[in-house]
């Protein structure tokens, strides 16, 4: 059964917040990028894997980990044009 939703309050009460492990961090950005790869192929674009969308998306963070929020946005909202741009130069860069 789902959890009942709880009233935002203004403050943060740090107490009562459950962390990811690493491990759960790590399949949950796994699921994302499946889940992305998948809606490129309906695309049409049929080869594409969970670990190319994780490459594409991860090479802008050389400085670290950005924030949960903006590394899932960063995931969900990849387009189609920049994954083949991305795509192309990595090919172009392993020759």
């Amino acid at each position: 059964m789902a959890k009942a939703l709880r009233a935002v309050s203004m403050k943060r009460n740090r107490t009562d917040v459950e962390l990811l492990t690493e491990q759960e961090l790590k399949g949950c950005i796994e699921d994302l990028c499946d889940s992305k790869a998948a809606e490129f192929r309906m695309y049409g674009y049929e080869d594409v894997t969970g670990e190319q969308i994780w490459a594409c998306v991860s090479e802008g963070y050389r400085r670290g980990w950005p924030r949960l929020n903006r590394l899932v946005n960063d995931i969900m909202s990849l387009k189609a044009n920049r994954f083949m741009n991305w795509l192309m130069l990595s090919v172009y860069k392993a020759d």
